[in-house]
């Protein structure tokens, strides 16, 4: 599995520790509440249904949800926020995109470029990196007892482009169209982590250790914004950096 793969896995794994301070409730409260705003049932909306999944996931009551639809679907709060979507490069010129809610698009551009400047890169121009990435389904799994290579061929046969095994962990690629019916497949078959549609690079660019290092620090402190929702990037780590990373965080 590539540096960059890991670094995703790793990044799911420190969200556990993001739900319990109550900061990934908040970003997920936000989607719920935007993706509500296209129709309250998550059978016919597929966004709030991705959405509603990632907050059980993170052990959302149900009721904070509901509050949530609500909120979005009678053009409350969801009718404040914004979408938006900034560029830029971080250490080694490598690509990042980030996505945000904002009830405020002056405040959120002043603190993604001031942390984008402290962390060593530069917000850049709408456009600037977009190019280099697409979106996909992603299904994060982890194997028990089932065998990595029948369920790689499962996934093949719901659909899924591409797969990635790499001990028990394995990681699913599909169309965003395709990702729903992939992972219904799949369930009960093994321990399905995640199931999201993601903007993943086209192609990836291999740090040395101290740009991967000062990288590694510069997405967190965008992640931490309360207004953004999501960062990506074509970055490549080396697997000495992640193991350094995983066991500070």
């Amino acid at each position: 599995m590539s540096g960059h793969s890991k670094w995703a896995q790793i990044k799911r794994q420190k969200g556990v520790a993001d739900a319990r301070r109550g900061q990934l409730f908040t970003k997920l409260i936000r989607e719920i509440t935007v993706a509500a705003r296209y129709g309250a049932d998550p059978e016919s909306n597929t966004r709030l249904r991705l959405a509603m999944q990632r907050a059980r996931e993170s052990n959302m009551p149900m009721e904070n949800m509901n509050k949530a639809i609500k909120r979005g679907a009678g053009g409350e709060e969801g009718s404040t926020l914004a979408e938006m979507t900034y560029e830029g490069y971080g250490p080694g010129g490598v690509a990042i995109l980030l996505q945000a809610l904002t009830d405020n698009r002056n405040r959120t551009v002043s603190d993604v470029r001031n942390t984008f400047v402290r962390g060593g890169g530069n917000l850049g121009a709408s456009g600037c990196v977009s190019w280099l990435f697409e979106p996909k389904g992603v299904i994060s799994i982890e194997v028990d007892s089932a065998s990595t290579e029948d369920l790689a061929l499962q996934a093949i046969d719901a659909g899924a482009e591409d797969v990635k095994i790499e001990g028990k962990n394995v990681e699913v690629y599909t169309r965003p169209e395709d990702l729903e019916t992939v992972r219904k497949a799949l369930e009960g078959k093994a321990s399905i982590l995640a199931a999201e549609v993601s903007m993943m690079p086209k192609t990836t660019q291999m740090l040395d250790e101290k740009n991967a290092t000062q990288l590694l620090k510069l997405l967190d402190k965008l992640e931490e914004l309360d207004d953004v929702q999501k960062v990506y990037t074509n970055a490549d780590f080396p697997s000495e950096v992640l193991e350094q990373y995983q066991m500070e965080g």
